[in-house]
């Protein structure tokens, strides 16, 4: 009878093990087990984070082409986007904004589910660099960040969300992103993410805020922020804001509390298309002909 047991009991362990092995959960829990078999130890304890990478100075940015001279020279600027689905609607505000512009040009590079964590699934790095050899740009605008409060992996050790090595990992492929762009003479305006309907995903995506506008801040790259433009007067979130040009109440969000209705997109392109026009010299839509302003 013992040894039927004791067949079942390792017939048992190795089935376990198998699955451990063969789950992607089950991988995570070999690399950090959080309690052994026939061991006391409290399963809840929090796991002990591992050790952030080296953290590496940031990198020397090149300086770039004033936008002015771009079109004094070629009477041409390429703008793209870049980013996730959140961008996705940011490139449509600024292509209607923009595109209309004599020699203005506003492409989407954007993809949905992406982001700067997950490089085993689109390593947007190796893929930014594809796109740019392929359809060259003089401006990149950039969001991402609503996929991204997930784990980083370096060298085979992951970094959970919001941790030490997490921030050291998450700030070195903004650093990276961006001197692969300013290495191509490309400007670079980075856009911050939005207020977000859920306190707990808002508090994730304000994590990510903070790393890249101190990396922005540190690399002198222009970081827009979005966060009061989508929140009310409290500074909390609201699916209806007063529009900026007429104070009329708009629906600015979808449904999911994370991503943006037309009126949404068209608020946060504001901050962007403001800053394009101001550094390229191009006049206001208003400002374009005496016609349009009655002088």
């Amino acid at each position: 009878m013992r040894a039927g047991i004791n067949s079942l009991t390792a017939a048992l362990l190795v089935g376990v093990a198998i699955g451990l092995v063969l789950t992607p959960d089950g991988r995570a829990w070999l690399r950090r087990p959080t309690l052994l078999f026939g061991s006391s130890a409290n399963a809840s304890a929090p796991a002990v984070e591992p050790a952030p990478p080296p953290v590496a100075a940031g990198p020397a940015l090149p300086t770039v082409t004033p936008l002015k001279d771009r079109l004094a020279q070629r009477r041409a600027l390429r703008v793209g986007v870049f980013g996730d689905s959140m961008a996705d609607g940011l490139w449509t505000g600024l292509y209607r904004e923009l595109n209309g512009q004599p020699g203005v040009t506003v492409t989407k590079f954007s993809e949905v589910s992406t982001g700067l964590s997950r490089y085993d699934y689109v390593d947007i790095q190796d893929k930014t660099a594809r796109q740019i050899a392929e359809t060259p740009v003089d401006v990149a605008v950039i969001l991402f960040g609503t996929n991204d409060a997930q784990g980083i992996s370096i060298d085979g050790q992951i970094h959970d969300f919001g941790s030490a090595g997490w921030k050291v990992a998450y700030a070195k492929r903004v650093d990276d992103l961006v001197a692969l762009l300013r290495s191509r003479d490309v400007m670079v305006y980075w856009v911050g993410l939005p207020r977000m309907k859920r306190a707990s995903f808002d508090g994730k995506m304000a994590v990510i805020n903070e790393v890249v506008s101190a990396r922005l801040a540190a690399l002198n790259v222009p970081y827009l922020s979005t966060v009061a433009l989508t929140s009310d007067a409290e500074g909390d979130y609201d699916a209806y804001l007063a529009a900026t040009d007429t104070g009329r109440r708009q629906l600015m969000r979808a449904n999911d509390g994370i991503h943006m209705s037309m009126a949404g997109y068209l608020r946060i392109t504001e901050p962007v298309e403001a800053a394009i026009r101001r550094d390229a010299g191009l006049v206001a839509p208003a400002a374009a002909s005496p016609e349009a302003t009655g002088t």
